[in-house]
């Protein structure tokens, strides 16, 4: 059951990714925790004053709507 949500976790992840990618960021998974996501911002995003917006009201938001309510998104340093 653990699996099947990370794989659809993962799925959702790379639905995002293009939008990153678009504005010149990217992410990188670096673990799932039970419901805690934990990613790395790279590129324009890792050093946008706003990345924290983008994991919290975009990224965060999005899985909760998508997959469980209960997901929270961690940056990773």
């Amino acid at each position: 059951m653990v699996r099947v949500m990370d794989d659809k976790i993962k799925e959702k992840l790379e639905d995002l990714r293009g939008m990153l990618q678009a504005d010149g960021g990217d992410m990188e998974l670096v673990s799932i925790e039970g419901k805690v996501v934990t990613l790395k911002l790279k590129g324009a995003c890792g050093s946008c004053p706003h990345s924290t917006i983008t994991l919290k009201q975009g990224i965060e938001r999005y899985l909760r709507e998508q997959l469980d309510p209960e997901i929270v998104v961690e940056r990773a340093m």
